[in-house]
């Protein structure tokens, strides 16, 4: 199925933030104005081609009441199975003194913190995400706004079985970690050194009991405040840079060569 993004507005931010638009409907009888000309632009430069087409056809496509006229069709983000997120991490691991993460998500349901977590996950050098192929926010043209575009940059594989592709996380010599609250630990007493799949889990009912009972251990975070619980993409990013400070040899490497590149 089409991923449509509809108005001035939310077409340039697409255009921004890179979302693989495959080509941009426009009202034959649409005013030229600046964001007209802003999306036109935009749309040149990245080879987007720009078809017009009546308001009628426009209008049956739309699901807005107002489409302002400019509704741009995305491509189909391009999923990876997971041999590919392993041999990604594998090539990780070798640069990086043995370590490389990977983060399974289990029914994330909303495509804004499934962007965010992909931002974060990009941001720490995650190998892949890990999702479900239903039941599970999908890759979107939300996603990549939540991502700020870095969803084109980390691979995400779509799975059947959870369960399944975490055995096959362990057989690669990963140690599966279960963010949640009902941990016995603190994320900051456990060892997250090494090759670390870290799951996280819906954003009404956490990790599931079945998956949870496929993790080798739980990890939460500790909390002082009032607020029972952290949105899980606040909570994803937390748990992250906790990896990547636990590997902070890696990290310190990886800055010192983006500072040389700079220099």
């Amino acid at each position: 199925m089409a991923d449509y993004i509809e108005g001035k507005r939310p077409v340039i931010e697409a255009l921004r933030t890179h979302v693989p638009v495959k080509r941009i409907l426009m009202a034959d009888n649409i005013k030229r104005d600046g964001l007209v000309t802003d999306i036109l632009r935009k749309a040149k430069n990245l080879d987007v081609p720009v078809v017009n087409v009546s308001r009628k056809k426009l209008d049956e496509i739309s699901s807005l009441e107002s489409n302002q006229g400019v509704i741009a069709e995305a491509r189909p983000f391009e999923y990876v199975n997971v041999g590919a997120i392993l041999k990604a991490a594998e090539r990780c691991a070798e640069r990086n003194e043995g370590r490389a993460l990977v983060v399974v998500l289990d029914h994330i349901t909303d495509a804004g913190n499934l962007g965010a977590i992909a931002r974060s996950a990009e941001s720490v050098g995650a190998s892949g995400l890990i999702i479900p192929n239903k039941r599970s926010a999908r890759v979107t043209a939300a996603t990549y706004k939540s991502s700020a575009g870095a969803i084109a940059h980390i691979s995400v594989a779509q799975v059947a079985n959870i369960s399944s592709s975490l055995e096959r996380l362990k057989k690669a010599g990963f140690w599966v970690a279960a963010a949640t609250e009902h941990a016995q630990g603190y994320i900051w007493d456990a060892n997250l050194k090494g090759k670390i799949a870290l799951v996280l889990g819906n954003e009404g009912e956490g990790v599931s009991d079945l998956v949870l009972s496929n993790c080798d251990f739980g990890v939460k975070l500790p909390q002082v405040g009032e607020i029972s619980s952290l949105n899980v993409a606040q909570a994803s990013t937390a748990c992250m840079y906790e990896w990547l400070r636990q590997n902070r040899t890696v990290a310190e490497g990886l800055s010192s060569t983006a500072e040389g590149r700079r220099a």
